[in-house]
């Protein structure tokens, strides 16, 4: 039941930015922290951001060095990636995925990913 849609990825130039939506149902979406993740073939997956659904805290991986913001829309159940001034070394395919109650806490949900491609 539980359904986890990232959308929004595509082609754009460095420098360029993407709004990524991560469309999130069948379960209550206050009670779960929704993060974005991305991974390249062949390299480690890594954590972009995370937002709380109970009180909207935010978290951020240092290394996006606030090129990344993460926001959310808890009428519609969604949870947006604004990406800008994007790098090469940004392309990946993009997953949002969620955890109960704490962003601290290791992931549960996992959706299909979204690919970004930036080109040089």
């Amino acid at each position: 039941d539980v359904q986890l849609q990232a959308s929004g990825g595509g082609l754009v130039q460095a420098g360029g930015s993407l709004r990524l939506s991560c469309a999130a149902s069948g379960f209550t979406f206050d009670d779960y922290a929704i993060g974005w993740f991305r991974q390249v073939p062949g390299k480690e997956r890594e954590g972009v951001s995370c937002i709380s659904g109970s009180d909207g805290s935010t978290y951020y991986t240092d290394s996006m060095k606030g090129r990344f913001t993460i926001s959310s829309d808890n009428a519609k159940n969604t949870v947006y990636l604004q990406a800008n001034s994007l790098k090469p070394e940004d392309t990946a395919v993009y997953y949002c995925a969620a955890a109960m109650g704490s962003c601290l806490r290791s992931m549960e949900y996992w959706g299909k990913g979204t690919l970004v491609t930036v080109s040089s």
